[in-house]
């Protein structure tokens, strides 16, 4: 075995684990990067320094969800090695693996067990050094710490370091390797704290927007107030560049109906791009807001059956009225919103590049990137730059384009922020949807049939940077399962005989720009099915609990069921309670998950029946996530999951005025304040025995039927739009 070290890998001084590239979510294998690691070898994945320290590579973003320590832990468990002993590499293109994006929630359900096969791939063959070394068979050794000892003679030893620093495997990773059985795990299934955290809370982190490069300029992108039909676009009829005159040296960018201005401060960028005047031509824009969804509901659809089982017509036939639901609901547009608008820095030159982004696919990031500026994919360099948390495709992938574009315009790097306005405007968000379903019971209870039939468009896959330079026209997603009605929370939760799921898409082209947001679509289809569920059990006279539990036979998803309501003291209610006074108080329970994983809420709420304000007191959400590598990280996830859905049941939406959004700040696109958050119980159903799957967005879904349904336990009415503004609720109500 010969041993040098990488020249990749020079003055890292650690040990470096490569992870495997997979197939993302729509099914689409990101292609092969000239001179990208080959994933095959043990020394694309791993390298030990002398020190006996160790790094992990991944090619996954730390958005703040805590993948990033979970996925050492998994490596450090292998290599039995302390979490003192490793640490995370930055996101690079040049020496991170292509792995598809960070969404999902499959860092940790994807890559625990491409981590874990390395590692374990590493620790065989080091202990087959040792074993040569200490002249002793492999089975009478241990590590601890990375240090290699005779079991029974542990002051003979030999450190990974001393065994193999500064040198190659020269192995194949042949995935035989032993891992570790659970029954030995010293690190996974704990709540090893983040390594992260101690920087954010004091400030010490840097994100994005803080990030500078020398002799860089100032940039900002010049659009119209709100974007309007995605087809449409933004068209330039006329600039009047004098506009700008005497803004220090701030001038004007243009390359077909991109525009934008730079200036060496930042200051003099901003007024300039608020300034320069651009005439627009004219676009085609939505009904605005409250014609919105009779639009989608009445326009031209293609549609598909995604499921079709049993004899749904006949089970609907054989039901007497008061044992079946119709129930119909319609659901907004919402917006990423982070915190800090999106950021990106670039410095391109004649035959390279380098981005500084805060994009979750920096692989695809540059394959984006490389058109625009007449460059290879291989002659960009992208590196990962944290910013605001933002669980979706936001505006990072359309900021980088623009700074890649506006530094090759001005020949120096460009630091390029977005405003508030054209990160609450110019969004890729949520798309709406119109929800349709009914089912039918027999006299005890059991659901016999179900139909869900939903209205909602695709994601668009060109950002408007790259729309309005004229390089690829306004695209639509290819058509996936993600994108449509979603079989485990319409009805998957349930053991129902017969079922079926009709998918109606619209044509994206004539609505806004949308992309995968936190559980896309998961809320608004758990909103219309499980305040159906819900209906159900109110004709019925049952307690909505018991009528979940008698349709339940999967044990996972009695298992959250359970834990839920348990951590609530659930009591069994058969129907709403009456009540007097102004403040009406309720309490809901509902199932809903996104791709993986199973997830429950309860919901305490309060309505104030004179002004219609809704008030979320307490919400409880358990997570079935599998073999929970860290349920500290778990808790905070599904903390995180809860406050954001109170936030978007009450509060988000992005108005339509004149055909455009109307989302420019936060009195446009309110989001919940500190003094509104509710409390917050999370609970994680371990199952060490079971894979890990996605624990991000999985009891989103769940929380929003929970907290419609505590609004008809305290009303008696259903609400069959959100958010519950108040508006809306007095108009339920009356």
């Amino acid at each position: 075995m010969s041993l040098t070290r990488r020249q990749l890998l020079q003055g890292s001084g650690a040990l470096v684990v490569l992870l495997p590239p997979w197939t993302h979510v729509l099914g689409q294998a990101p292609p092969p990067v000239p001179g990208a690691v080959d994933l095959k070898q043990v020394d694309s994945w791993l390298s030990i320094h002398a020190d006996n320290t160790a790094t992990l590579r991944m090619g996954f973003a730390e958005l703040g969800q805590g993948a990033t320590t979970a996925l050492l832990m998994v490596a450090a468990e292998e290599l039995d090695l302390s979490m003192e002993q490793i640490s995370a590499a930055p996101l690079d293109t040049a020496h991170s693996p292509a792995q598809g994006g960070t969404y999902s929630s499959a860092s940790v359900q994807r890559g625990r067990p491409q981590v874990a096969a390395a590692a374990a791939e590493a620790r065989a063959a080091l202990l087959a050094l040792a074993a040569q070394r200490l002249g002793v068979p492999t089975a009478q050794l241990q590590v601890v710490g990375g240090v290699v000892q005779v079991v029974d003679a542990p002051q003979r030893s030999v450190t990974y370091g001393q065994l193999i620093g500064d040198q190659q495997f020269k192995l194949v990773v042949s995935g035989t390797a032993p891992l570790k059985q659970r029954e030995h795990y010293k690190l996974l299934g704990t709540a090893v704290p983040r390594a992260d955290l101690a920087d954010r809370v004091t400030g010490a982190k840097r994100f994005i927007q803080q990030t500078r490069l020398p002799s860089m300029v100032h940039g900002r992108v010049v659009r119209p107030a709100g974007q309007a039909a995605y087809g449409a676009g933004a068209v330039v009829q006329n600039i009047d560049e004098s506009t700008i005159a005497g803004i220090g040296d701030a001038r004007m960018l243009r390359r077909g109906d991109f525009v934008a201005v730079v200036a060496t401060r930042e200051w003099d960028a901003i007024k300039a791009a608020r300034a320069l005047r651009v005439t627009w031509a004219p676009s085609a824009g939505l009904p605005d807001t409250d014609a919105l969804h009779a639009a989608i509901r009445r326009d031209t659809t293609t549609d598909n059956v995604q499921l079709n089982q049993g004899d749904v017509d006949a089970a609907f036939a054989a039901a007497p009225a008061h044992q079946t639901v119709r129930f119909a609901a319609q659901c907004p547009y919402q917006a990423h919103a982070p915190f800090a608008p999106n950021c990106a820095l670039a410095d391109v030159r004649a035959d390279s590049a380098l981005v500084i982004c805060a994009s979750q696919d920096i692989q695809n990031a540059r394959r984006g990137i490389a058109p625009l500026i007449g460059l290879k994919p291989e002659q960009i360099r992208v590196q990962f730059a944290e910013g605001a948390g933002t669980y979706g495709h936001s505006s990072y992938d359309d900021v980088a384009q623009a700074a890649a574009v506006m530094s090759q315009m001005v020949g120096k790097p460009v630091r390029v922020q977005f405003s508030r306005a054209d990160e609450q405007g110019w969004d890729t968000y949520g798309p709406p949807h119109v929800g349709e379903v009914r089912l039918c019971a027999d006299a005890q209870g059991v659901i016999t049939g179900y139909q869900y039939d939903g209205w909602q468009h695709n994601w668009s896959l060109i950002d408007t940077t790259t729309q309005q330079l004229g390089v690829a026209p306004a695209t639509e997603w290819p058509v996936s399962p993600v994108e449509g009605v979603n079989a485990l929370v319409c009805g998957g939760q349930y053991a129902i005989a017969h079922r079926k799921l009709v998918n109606h898409r619209l044509n994206g082209l004539r609505y806004f720009k949308a992309g995968w947001l936190r559980s896309p679509l998961d809320l608004s289809f758990a909103f219309v099915s499980e305040q159906a569920v819900d209906q159900l059990a109110a004709q019925l006279g049952l307690d909505p609990v018991a009528l979940r539990q008698r349709n339940i036979t999967d044990a996972r998803w009695r298992g959250v069921l359970d834990a839920a309501t348990h951590a609530a003291k659930w009591q069994p209610r058969a129907k709403a309670v009456a009540a007097k006074g102004v403040w009406r108080s309720g309490r809901g329970v509902g199932l809903g998950t996104h791709l993986v994983s199973y997830g429950a809420a309860v919901a305490d709420i309060d309505v104030n029946i004179k002004t219609g304000q809704v008030r979320i007191r307490h919400l409880f959400g358990a997570i079935d996530a599998g073999a929970v590598v860290n349920p500290g990280i778990v808790e905070a996830q599904i903390t995180g999951q809860l406050v954001q859905t109170a936030s978007r049941m009450l509060l988000e939406e992005v108005l339509i005025e004149h055909g455009r959004s109307a989302a420019r700040d936060w009195v446009s696109y309110p989001i919940l304040r500190m003094q509104d958050c509710p409390a917050i119980t999370p609970v994680v159903v371990q199952r060490m025995d079971q894979r890990s799957t996605g624990a991000g967005e999985e009891t989103m879904a769940a929380a929003a039927a929970a907290i419609a349904n505590a609004f008809f336990d305290a009303t008696g009415r259903r609400m069959t739009r959100y958010p519950l503004t108040p508006a809306r609720v007095l108009a339920a109500l009356a």
